[in-house]
């Protein structure tokens, strides 16, 4: 015997991250292969240039963990050989060069900008329950791990640091539906008022800012929505036992020459050539 008393059930959340939205953008087998198949299949091996990424962010989050007088070029440098893997480069003389680019470009950026200030946060982790339109309860949970926050003029500023081959613009910022993601977060998380979110490119010593509005965070969010909607409906449908194949079919294209799962993907095999794991480094 059952008794409807008229209480909705509470609506469950989806939980989504940028990394998850962009994978399931790019290509949903990519998703499904990353996220909810269990064992995960075959992966290719490690690419030089998220060794060189990973590095690089270490680096920095250790150099603003010290105090401030301590956050020296040479400190700096000093902190990417500690820190330094060779995982995925060509041999140790291709690794030895880029450690000692890396030097470099860690060493000039603490010449060329203001490390004096803490900051907010690093590699902080910010989540909030988001809701595109006002008044509505939410419908997804935005979450993710930002690099460095910095408080400026009574705002934050979300920081992302980047070491690939293309130098980013400002347009690039204020595309990116991750920076907007984690400005929306942290606003949330730590009750502070954030628009501004920055790209510090490495190599090129650029930093591409973008201002955002409360309508330009909120079309974001709308598309995180309209995402995260599509994913728990092909995630539910997938668990209820619908075709992995139909529910989340491969988006091929040149992207396929570079994607970790390339050994356990025959379409993307045949959809674009192999690259080696050195050939995304910045050059």
């Amino acid at each position: 015997m059952g008794f409807d008393f008229g209480v909705e059930e509470p609506k469950q959340l989806t939980r989504v991250s940028p990394a998850r939205l962009a994978t399931f953008e790019d290509c949903r087998r990519r998703y499904r292969m990353t996220y909810l198949d269990k064992p995960p299949p075959r992966r290719g091996g490690p690419w030089a240039s998220s060794t060189l990424g990973a590095v690089v962010h270490n680096a920095l989050r250790a150099l603003f963990e010290l105090p401030a007088a301590k956050r020296l070029p040479q400190r700096a440098a000093a902190l990417v050989a500690e820190h330094w893997k060779d995982a995925g480069f060509a041999d140790a003389t291709q690794a030895a060069r880029y450690r000692g680019r890396a030097r470099r470009w860690i060493s000039e950026y603490v010449e060329q900008n203001d490390v004096s200030a803490d900051p907010v946060g690093i590699e902080r982790w910010v989540s909030a329950a988001v809701s595109s339109e006002p008044g509505v309860k939410p419908s997804v949970i935005v979450e993710g791990r930002t690099d460095r926050i910095d408080a400026r003029d009574g705002e934050l500023v979300i920081v992302d640091y980047k070491t690939g081959r293309r130098t980013p613009t400002e347009e690039d910022a204020h595309r990116s539906q991750a920076l907007a993601i984690y400005a929306v977060a942290a606003a949330h998380s730590l009750r502070k008022p954030c628009h501004t979110v920055e790209l510090h490119h490495l190599p090129s010593g650029t930093i591409a800012v973008a201002e955002h509005t409360e309508a330009s965070l909120t079309d974001h969010l709308r598309r995180a929505e309209r995402t995260a909607g599509e994913l728990r409906v092909a995630a539910d449908s997938l668990e209820a036992g619908g075709d992995p194949a139909e529910l989340f079919p491969t988006r091929t294209g040149p992207h396929c020459s570079w994607c970790d799962f390339r050994p356990s993907c025959a379409e993307g095999q045949q959809a674009a050539p192999p690259v080696l794991s050195w050939d995304l480094l910045a050059p």
